[in-house]
């Protein structure tokens, strides 16, 4: 996941998608537990994959449906926290979750990201 570029970057320039029409889907532990952000540019936010895109691609222009999966706990190494099982308290909101985020995918592909911006937070599963 680290090295993400590696994989997307290829398919890019293969395909030559602009990076208004790249969609980056990620965790993002600086957004709350279920809730969907979508932007577009922007920085890493010490996202090591998104990192790798954007060092690869040479642009940070592109866009990121951010999946919120919260701080965390105590000093928990971030790194360990994402990489956990769900909690069986968390697993029916994270796949109710991960339903809407194809949604938006899925609208991405047929409109654009604009459209999804705006959506994205009216769909989200967690709180602001």
């Amino acid at each position: 996941m680290n090295e993400s570029g590696r994989a997307v970057v290829p398919l890019v320039r293969y395909y030559r998608v602009p990076g208004e029409r790249l969609l980056v889907v990620h965790d993002d532990i600086d957004l709350p537990f279920g809730k969907l952000r979508a932007q577009r540019g922007g920085g890493h936010g010490g996202h090591n994959g998104v990192r790798s895109v954007a060092r690869m691609l040479g642009d940070a222009d592109f866009w990121r449906l951010k999946i919120g999966v919260g701080r965390p706990p105590g000093r928990m190494n971030p790194a360990d926290y994402v990489l956990k099982r769900f909690t069986a308290a968390e697993q029916p909101e994270i796949d109710v979750t991960v339903q809407y985020a194809a949604d938006l995918i899925e609208q991405f592909i047929t409109d654009s990201g604009e459209e999804i911006r705006e959506r994205a937070g009216q769909l989200s599963n967690g709180d602001d």
